[in-house]
């Protein structure tokens, strides 16, 4: 494609990257920046592509005010067996952005007009100011100070990123003033903010069957824990047909992830409203607060222009390799689903994702009601079955139905000998037995030397 509004070529970097940045940040639809091609398209390939690409993030991290962190990729791209440089650049909502060392002013602030990157005059630099963002998260100072992040240094650990002793001032996780913001508050290891997950045996919200709750932890664990419930959810079914039955699963595994991590990633975290997750038996929804960011209208929504609402949580996101590219995730839940699965209103973004056509649901909502003597190998009659005492039918796997029968056999069982006999690790083990104590089938009595109770 030629240079345009949103693309734009060079040779090799040079010092003009800076002002390309900041016109690209300043412009309501962001843009792209190749380098290692030229103004005819040309390929030219960039010599030890790795190092350019730690110039340039520490120029963009360096050189330009607010801080930009969160709202760029720099990729190494193969184009005709050259390698070239792809950058990414978010339209950022802190806008206006400029060079650090010609200040905010017309000969440090540009804007993208047309191809080209021009000089943005001094009225609109003013009116750009007064309307800046000044509620966002990184600004807001966190009522606990008193945190600690040793979750988020272990999800660093497992990465190629080393955090070092000023990590939460590299992470933005502090105020102007020094102080932990409410970032660093969700990403801490015990918060307040908690990701709703519930299950309905009916299509409306009446008839709810399972209700859990993600959070009080790190942003990061909480996020994990969801996809991880969703892709458990998320079974393999029975697709009938005039001529075969095929197995499909019940929803695409790629789409949902991104709808996860967008819903999360963008939600308005200010309202303290956390992103909530609902399945029906015709349905996933994944609803998040807050509208579309200011700037961004739903045709540029579908068609990837990123215009990041928390820029800073955004950036850890990418830094774990939660988030692939800037703006890639609409684009791929689009792959799979309709612009109708989105419903966009003042104050929430919900997406809703059907089960398909021709699917055989009954696995997933059937429900199995266990009875109690089914766990009694010496058939003795506790009478009734699980759930029966709770006015409803709860869903009991198979898996969960085995822990059962050990503890009808040994109330005093630890968590580790189910392990051992079951051949799973203990925190698989523990999910279980809470699952089975959230649908009111086992209690415990006492503590650590306390015993189960099958109700």
């Amino acid at each position: 494609m030629p240079e345009t509004n949103r693309i734009e070529y060079k040779r090799e970097l040079n010092d003009k990257l800076e002002k390309e940045i900041v016109a690209f940040l300043n412009y309501r639809e962001g843009g792209f920046i190749y380098i290692g091609v030229d103004d005819s398209e040309n390929i030219l390939g960039v010599k030890s592509s790795d190092a350019v690409q730690l110039k340039i993030k520490d120029r963009i991290k360096n050189n330009i005010l607010p801080s930009c962190l969160g709202l760029f990729d720099v990729i190494n791209e193969k184009r005709e067996d050259e390698n070239i440089i792809k950058i990414t650049i978010a339209s950022g909502s802190e806008k206006p952005y400029y060079i650090k060392k010609q200040g905010m002013t017309e000969r440090g602030c540009f804007i993208r007009i047309g191809s080209s990157s021009e000089q943005m005059p001094i009225r609109m630099i003013e009116e750009l100011f007064s309307k800046r963002t000044r509620n966002s998260l990184g600004k807001i100072k966190s009522h606990k100070q008193d945190l600690i992040f040793e979750q988020l240094k272990i999800y660093y650990n497992e990465t190629d990123y080393n955090l070092t002793k000023k990590f939460a001032s590299n992470l933005e996780l502090l105020t102007e003033a020094g102080d932990y913001n409410y970032v660093g508050y969700l990403l801490n290891d015990k918060n307040n903010t908690s990701i709703k997950f519930a299950k309905y045996y009916t299509k409306n919200r009446v008839n709810l069957i399972e209700s859990n709750e993600y959070g009080y932890c790190s942003l990061i664990k909480a996020t994990k824990q969801i996809l991880d419930k969703l892709e458990l959810e998320n079974k393999t079914l029975t697709e009938i047909t005039s001529k075969e039955r095929r197995e499909k699963r019940m929803w695409n595994p790629i789409a949902i992830r991104e709808a996860v991590i967008n819903a999360i990633v963008h939600n308005d975290y200010s309202k303290e409203i956390p992103p909530k997750f609902e399945i029906f038996p015709d349905r996933l929804e994944i609803t998040s607060a807050g509208s579309l960011p200011e700037g961004l209208d739903e045709k540029e929504f579908f068609e990837g222009y990123s215009v990041p609402r928390n820029k800073e949580i955004m950036r850890v996101f990418k830094d774990l390799e939660m988030v692939e590219h800037l703006g890639s995730g609409v684009p791929r839940i689009l792959e799979s689903y309709h612009k109708d699965c989105f419903t966009f209103s003042n104050n929430f973004i919900r997406m809703s994702f059907p089960v398909p056509k021709g699917i055989d649901t009954t696995p997933l909502h059937k429900v199995e009601l266990i009875s109690v003597t089914e766990v009694d190998n010496k058939g003795g009659q506790m009478g009734g079955q699980i759930g029966g005492q709770m006015g409803g039918q709860i869903e009991i796997t198979k898996r969960q139905k085995e822990i059962l029968k050990m503890i009808k056999e040994n109330s005093k069982i630890s968590r580790s000998n189910i392990s051992i006999k079951l051949g799973i690790n203990e925190s698989a083990v523990q999910k279980h037995l809470t699952t089975l104590k959230n649908k009111g089938a086992i209690k415990r009595i006492g503590s650590t030397r306390g015993f189960w109770k099958v109700l």
